[in-house]
């Protein structure tokens, strides 16, 4: 039994210490901080650095993982929230409203995603896959009309940036109420009517405390 369990313990004492290093370059990334020495990231994990070499080769290593870790953990997310829903034009509009209620609700992951734009845009992680399999969905079920798929998900998360760039600089403005009005115009460009557009963004979200939980 013991032979079995220390190699276990200590795949879990790598992941631990991985994880560890990743959540303080997303911190740094957060800040804007990236230029800061390799002891300065492990210092923030509270790892030796000897550790970090253990795991990444570069300082850009780990900030491309943490990058790729924070889009994967919203991806996901996304995933579990749409998962029962069958019209692709709710599921679309329920991704958008949920992820602009993110950028309140985990602060840090959403400087993250806003500081790397570009990547969020271009990524084959996280959520730029995911919006443009809804969109290219709502086409084929014809309830998007979308001559450029390409325009049609540099809008979407140009969109979604802009919104989470505006709802940090006015923290009191109404993430909920911002974040839908955003999504029922795209909802619009793409071919939904008024009414249609409105009641889709009055329909009932999931609960974050309960899904969130079951994707960490």
């Amino acid at each position: 039994m013991a032979d079995r369990t220390a190699p276990r313990r200590a795949d879990q004492r790598r992941a631990r210490t991985r994880a560890a290093l990743v959540c303080a370059a997303q911190r740094l990334l957060a800040e804007g901080r990236t230029d800061v020495a390799v002891q300065e990231i492990t210092e923030l994990a509270d790892v030796g650095v000897g550790s970090f070499y253990n795991h990444f080769d570069t300082k850009e290593a780990l900030y491309r993982v943490a990058v790729e870790d924070a889009l994967e953990w919203v991806g996901g997310l996304m995933d579990r929230l749409t998962e029962d829903v069958d019209d692709p034009a709710v599921a679309y509009a329920q991704s958008f409203r949920m992820t602009g209620r993110l950028h309140r609700r985990y602060p840090q992951l959403s400087r993250v995603l806003l500081h790397h734009g570009l990547e969020v845009a271009h990524s084959d992680h996280g959520l730029a896959p995911r919006a443009r399999r809804d969109i290219r969905t709502a086409a084929d079920a014809r309830r998007f009309e979308v001559a450029d798929l390409d325009l049609a998900l540099a809008m979407t998360v140009g969109a979604q940036l802009a919104l989470g760039s505006l709802l940090h600089a006015q923290p009191d403005r109404d993430d909920a109420t911002s974040t839908d009005l955003v999504v029922r115009g795209l909802l619009r460009h793409f071919g939904l009517d008024a009414e249609e557009a409105a009641r889709i963004c009055a329909l009932d979200l999931p609960d974050l405390d309960v899904l969130d939980a079951a994707v960490n």
